[in-house]
């Protein structure tokens, strides 16, 4: 048995109309879908929502759900705002820039262009408060992904007996961490 692909990812949004129109609007999605009920098909429990499905390239589909008779969504106090996030691969650097010019531009406030070795991105929030991440591979990519690919194993091996950042990929951060 082997999982083929994500089918979808869905996430809570504050309104079902902003959300499809901030993402087709900033991110260029398409709106493919929309599913309404008055009961949870897999629950049965009566409860409205709205359930959005967006185009986000290659087959992969981002979905959302509007629940107006749930208390108003919030974040888990616990973990810090730059952990849960939606990341998505765009072609290159010149693309990573077209992105955030294009954000800044319809007022979003946009962080980066970070560079991660591997990959560069940027970050910024909807208007629910998920944090996005645009991504585009390094040119050298391919190299080190082979390199990490060999030292993952130990490297978690390490990090579950002492929950300490292992060394093994130092060699990532010898170009210097930068946000333009």
């Amino acid at each position: 048995m082997k999982i083929e692909k994500i089918h979808h990812v869905a996430y809570r949004c504050k309104d079902a109309k902003e959300t499809v129109e901030w993402y087709g609007k900033m991110l260029n999605m398409d709106f493919i879908l929309a599913i309404a009920e008055d009961h949870v098909p897999s629950t049965h429990e009566p409860d409205p929502y709205m359930h959005l499905f967006l185009d986000a390239g290659d087959g992969n589909v981002l979905a959302f759900f509007e629940l107006p008779t749930k208390p108003e969504m919030g974040r888990d106090p616990n973990t810090p705002a730059w952990v849960q996030h939606i990341a998505f691969k765009v072609k290159d650097r010149d693309e990573l820039i077209a992105f955030k010019e294009h954000l800044e531009a319809n007022g979003v406030e946009v962080l980066g262009v970070t560079d991660h070795s591997i990959f560069h991105s940027i970050y910024f929030f909807d208007p629910s408060g998920h944090r996005i991440e645009l991504a585009c591979p390094d040119p050298e990519e391919e190299a080190m992904l082979a390199k990490l690919d060999a030292v993952k194993w130990d490297m978690l091996e390490e990090w579950s007996k002492t929950k300490k950042a292992p060394k093994h990929a130092e060699w990532l951060h010898e170009k210097e961490l930068s946000t333009i």
